[in-house]
């Protein structure tokens, strides 16, 4: 299959803020469409902290596109499926086939990896590919007039284009907007942990996590648990989330945990994922948080505008936050690939944003919908829920990735035809949208 992103001849120099996930496939796919880069990074040496993340195939597609297919592969796990549990027995309520359905149906592989194994990746082949990358530059400044950003150190860097990649906290969005952004409080929080899977593998009774690689849920009232294997390189672990009501003080939005805290929450839950929890030696809890959504992601003069969570923050009950960055980061890869002088910068950052937009709202609207599907409390609505799930999968039904209409939105989406219809569309002077009026959110 031939390589989707287009080749330049009219190279332009582009300055993204922010080395994250989102930035790095931005830069990388810049980079090989024929444009110089240069990232700026506040923090002083390149990682990410985290645990566990899922790479869906509307992901994947374009990774293997960027070029770290085998690397990618060589440091996660192909699960084999969604498995969703009653809350209390453990029961399949139920399930998604991800291996081999999702390479068959969509062309690429369902991933799970650790999310510092995928950023080192990125920048491996960023690094491989010529970005170059800039530490300890934490952007002070942007000025519009003459599109550069100044760093608190004084330096100063021109571009012709600036992307803001810089995160839920964004420097970038609160510049463009003339006024500070901070994030909100969702009113839920994730405790993260990691066990050893040759710990895990003492219990028989855990087969059904560590034989072979899937993704369990236990949905429950006002909590739901998201457990998978890691095939770390350092070492197979049992990458464990749970998603709660806030507790964490006002003024602090990461904690760590005393191990016995996180059984609390679940006394009369399922005795093996219990069990599980007990291998729980070391937890953090993480303040869920979220922005407003954007009227637009380009400044009205300058040539800046935004990506990933800087502008479509999205909370993880879809797993797909890191991969809307990466959707972010191809289509404007296909449409700069296609540049023709730089008189169109600002009409390809508007188109950019005209076929990004409406998806994004959709997918993050989606990941909230899902919250409270996951979270239903005991009663009539829960119950329906759960007998819904007991039907063969149809338009609106309770598991969203099993929905066909919604899958087929959300893993079919082939950001490289989008950028390309985009830039067809910016050609001949037409207004170019992304709208399904038969998707039910």
């Amino acid at each position: 299959m031939s390589n989707p992103i287009p080749k330049t001849y009219t190279p332009l120099k582009f300055v993204i803020v922010g080395a994250g996930l989102g930035g790095l496939a931005a830069a990388i796919g810049l980079r090989l469409s024929g444009h110089h880069v240069i990232m700026l990074e506040q923090a002083p040496e390149l990682g990410e902290v985290g645990a566990g993340i899922q790479i869906p195939p509307n992901s994947t597609k374009i990774l293997d596109a960027l070029g770290v297919r085998e690397p990618l592969l060589a440091v996660s796990h192909v699960p084999k499926s969604y498995n969703f549990r009653k809350w209390d027995s453990g029961d399949l309520l139920s399930y998604l086939v991800l291996r081999p359905y999702c390479l068959e149906q969509y062309g690429a592989p369902y991933l799970h990896i650790h999310r510092a194994d995928f950023h080192k990746v990125l920048v491996d082949r960023a690094i491989e590919v010529g970005v170059v990358i800039k530490l300890g530059a934490r952007v002070m400044r942007v000025d519009f007039d003459d599109n550069s950003v100044i760093t608190g150190d004084r330096r100063q860097f021109n571009a012709d284009v600036i992307i803001g990649a810089d995160g839920l906290k964004s420097q970038i969005r609160q510049t463009m907007l003339g006024r500070p952004d901070p994030p909100h409080n969702t009113g839920d929080i994730a405790w993260r942990a990691l066990v050893r899977s040759s710990e895990v593998r003492k219990h028989e009774d855990l087969k059904f996590i560590w034989e072979e690689p899937k993704i369990n849920f236990w949905w429950g009232p006002n909590i739901h648990v998201v457990v998978y294997l890691l095939n770390s390189n350092s070492g197979e672990t049992v990458n464990i989330v749970v998603l709660s009501p806030d507790t964490l003080p006002q003024d602090v939005n990461v904690e760590p945990a005393q191990p016995g805290e996180i059984l609390d929450l679940f006394s009369d839950w399922d005795p093996k994922l219990k069990k599980l929890l007990t291998l729980v030696h070391q937890t953090s809890k993480w303040r869920l948080q979220n922005s407003i959504e954007m009227e637009t992601w380009v400044h009205e003069t300058g040539n800046v505008a935004l990506m990933g969570d800087a502008c479509h923050a999205t909370l993880p009950y879809l797993a797909q936050g890191a991969a809307q960055a990466v959707e972010d980061s191809a289509v404007l890869t296909g449409l700069f690939g296609r540049i023709t002088d730089k008189s169109q910068i600002h009409g390809l950052l508007k188109t950019y944003e005209n076929l990004r937009k409406w998806r994004t709202t959709q997918v993050v609207q989606g990941s909230t919908n899902c919250r409270d599907i996951f979270h239903l409390p005991d009663g009539e609505k829960q119950a329906k829920r759960d007998a819904l799930l007991k039907l063969s999968p149809r338009k609106g039904y309770p598991n969203r990735w099993a929905d066909p209409v919604f899958q087929k939105f959300l893993f079919g989406y082939d950001a490289f035809k989008e950028a390309e219809r985009g830039w067809n569309s910016f050609v001949a002077h037409e207004p170019v949208t992304f709208v399904d009026n038969s998707l039910k959110l």
